[in-house]
């Protein structure tokens, strides 16, 4: 068995909770279901997942339509704008000006 370094394990991490988060073993989350995986994954990054509004706003900038699942990409958007704030505010500036692809 290899020895994964902390960045694959980082990426085994999110993508095993993602799918864990699904009771029903489904490819997307249900809005219960991402709320719950938010609230007990990440309760210090995303703020404001109380409310609906609050959820609502988070949903809205990750891409999801009203009624739709939550996919892995979905959630992969969601990491991507948390990274790029935390570097801001790790090294001083506005955001990242990294290049994604």
């Amino acid at each position: 068995m290899p020895q994964y370094s902390d960045l694959e394990k980082a990426i085994n991490t999110l993508v095993t909770q993602f799918h864990s988060a699904s009771s029903d073993n489904s490819p997307t989350l249900k809005t219960d279901e991402f709320k719950g995986l938010l609230s007990s994954q990440m309760p210090n990054l995303v703020k404001g997942i109380g409310t609906d509004q609050g959820l609502g706003e988070i949903l809205r900038k990750m891409g999801v339509a009203d009624g739709e699942g939550i996919s892995f990409k979905h959630f992969w958007n969601l990491i991507q704008n948390l990274a790029n704030t935390q570097h801001g505010l790790l090294s001083g500036q506005r955001g990242c000006s990294c290049i994604l692809l």
